[in-house]
């Protein structure tokens, strides 16, 4: 097995996805879960740009990261004093190479760029500073002026030369044969960053790996220009389970570290994306959950306890007996053969109305087909109200019943939504300890009495995941009333686990 190094370009390249901008605070975040994460070289930015990512570079290289830290600069003496001037721990420098970007992007000949490139590698290393050197466009370069740039920056001291695949344009063959080509004329460490413009970001990283080189530029997530870069987690688990290869990636936080860039980046994972994405691990058909249920290995390449996820199995018209049963008894409910033949019939009645069937529903119809059609109601509310305008900050007024006894309480948010989940959890807090993990209005009928469909996801401080759903004509009813249904399903699943 050999090992391979995972340079993560996700506060450089990454931050070029369109509409996204990191502070500096929120770059320091991400460097230290990537740190935890175990990649080897985080690329912080580009330190030239603004005072921002010098001071950006600044701090991650005052927190003390295990990881190699990286700055970005252009083959210009200016760029390459303000990555020094940050101590970082390496600075990576590129030039186009390229016929049509050395002719329109640089207006300069190949001899100009040829000595530029060097130059700047050897101002590099007359500094003491670990260089990576990138010809840009490499994959649509000259193969001859390609090796010859090469050459140039291995014999002025480049300690990893990276071909990137800047738009993306190679295939996995044709990867492997330029890596390994390149590897015959230089013996420095080869490095691939592969671009997913054809969706083959991933597939050309790893066909690099095989092709001879030693480390991948990869960003969380997938992100950077245009359709983003190769993904982390995607070439990470490739490398590990299909090539056998090491990496220093903690496979458990891959999950957390994409939910954290997620969030702080605003860009929403597709839900069928690989390893991260809502799905990777969601099965409805009935021949999958009856096979994950008994030998999860049926329908499930790896484990996702391995990446920090948990299997779900959706209750829906393609659901299967066995996963149906499966999801009720994790919630307590050990019904009898008849009874489960009806609890699947009325799911399966819901999905052919087009209806996402919930943990929440899928309780309210069992509990009613098993004989506790009354839901227990831990936590009522009788009484809300919610004000906001144009001068007025939103506040909302709750009263709850609460095992009995009432309570009031009031709340401001950044809107009435956010007040009234505020003023809710600010009186179940500490009796359900619950937050808030995702919230989408998932329907509008249309028309201006549209009934808006909220679903939200609530845990608890165990770590049970419950989604809930409300249904009104008012979006922030529609929001308390599934963040009550919410609270009442950890709860009673909390008080089931405990007998």
């Amino acid at each position: 097995m050999g090992y391979i190094r995972i340079f993560d370009t996700t506060l450089r390249d990454g931050e070029q996805t369109p509409g996204v901008s990191f502070t500096p605070e929120e770059k320091l975040e991400i460097a230290v879960q990537l740190d935890n994460l175990g990649v080897d070289t985080i690329e912080a930015g580009f330190p030239s740009a603004s005072k921002g990512e010098e001071k950006a570079l600044k701090d991650i290289m005052s927190a003390g990261l295990k990881a190699e830290v990286c700055g970005l600069t252009r083959t210009v003496k200016s760029d390459i004093n303000a990555a020094i001037s940050c101590n970082v721990n390496s600075i990576h420098t590129f030039i186009s190479t390229s016929d049509v970007q050395m002719k329109y992007a640089l207006n300069m000949t190949p001899e100009q760029v040829l000595k530029a490139a060097a130059d700047s590698v050897q101002y590099i290393k007359d500094h003491g500073f670990l260089c990576e050197f990138s010809p840009m466009d490499a994959t649509r370069t000259d193969p001859v002026f390609l090796r010859r740039i090469c050459r140039a920056a291995e014999e002025a001291g480049a300690d990893r030369i990276n071909i990137p695949d800047t738009v993306g344009i190679m295939a996995p063959q044709a990867m492997e044969k330029l890596i390994r080509d390149l590897g015959a004329v230089v013996k420095t460490p080869l490095s691939v960053h592969c671009h997913n413009d054809f969706g083959l970001a991933a597939a050309n990283s790893l066909a690099g790996v095989v092709g001879g080189a030693s480390q991948v530029h990869v960003a969380v997530n997938g992100l950077g220009e245009r359709a983003g870069n190769a993904s982390l987690e995607e070439v990470v688990m490739g490398l590990h389970l299909i090539y056998k290869m090491e990496t220093g990636i903690n496979t458990e936080l891959l999950y957390g570290t994409s939910r954290l860039v997620s969030r702080l980046t605003g860009v929403v994972i597709q839900p069928n994306k690989a390893i991260v994405g809502e799905n990777a691990f969601a099965h409805e058909s009935g021949i999958h959950t009856r096979g994950v249920t008994v030998k999860p290995i049926t329908f499930e390449p790896f484990s996702p306890e391995v990446v920090g996820r948990r299997r779900k199995l959706i209750a829906g018209k393609l659901a299967g007996r066995h996963g149906i049963e499966a999801e009720l008894e994790e919630s307590g409910f050990h019904p009898t053969e008849v009874q489960l033949k009806q609890i699947v019939d009325r799911v399966k009645d819901l999905g052919d109305k087009g209806k996402t069937v919930t943990d929440a529903d899928l309780s309210a119809i069992a509990r009613t087909v098993t004989g506790e059609a009354a839901e227990e109601k831990i936590v009522e509310m009788t009484d809300f109200a919610v004000t906001t305008g144009i001068r007025v900050i939103p506040t909302a007024s709750v009263k709850i019943i609460l095992d009995g006894k009432e309570y009031i309480a009031a709340e401001t948010g950044v809107g009435p939504v956010d007040a009234a989940i505020k003023a809710i959890q600010k009186i179940t807090n500490q009796l359900a300890n619950v937050r808030l993990t995702e919230y989408r209005l998932e329907a509008l009928t249309g028309g201006s009495d549209a009934v808006a469909e909220v679903i939200i996801k609530v845990e608890d401080k165990d770590g049970n995941i419950v989604s809930a759903r409300g249904a009104r004509e008012d979006i922030v009813m529609a929001s308390v009333e599934a963040m009550i249904s919410g609270i009442n399903k950890l709860l009673i699943r909390r008080r089931q686990q405990n007998t």
